[in-house]
């Protein structure tokens, strides 16, 4: 088996002492979409159960008023 040296992903809100993740910061939250729209699973970002709840919840707040797309823009 190849060793693998992969660095442990730490969650940028545990790192950043957020308390509340705001529906209103889109350009925060838009990183936690991916290109089509969907919400990213924990394993790819690296954020803690207790976060990537909240997220999903400001999320799904940021779609409802429209400040973030329900999916992605078809060309």
């Amino acid at each position: 088996m190849p060793d693998f040296d992969r660095r442990r992903k730490v969650c940028g809100f545990c790192l950043d002492h957020v308390t509340v993740i705001d529906y209103k910061e889109v350009s925060r939250l838009r990183r936690y979409l991916s290109d089509r729209g969907k919400i990213l699973p924990r394993r790819m970002t690296g954020t803690c159960a207790l976060h990537q709840r909240r997220l999903c919840v400001a999320l799904k707040r940021a779609r409802h008023i429209a400040l973030l797309p329900f999916r992605a823009e078809l060309r």
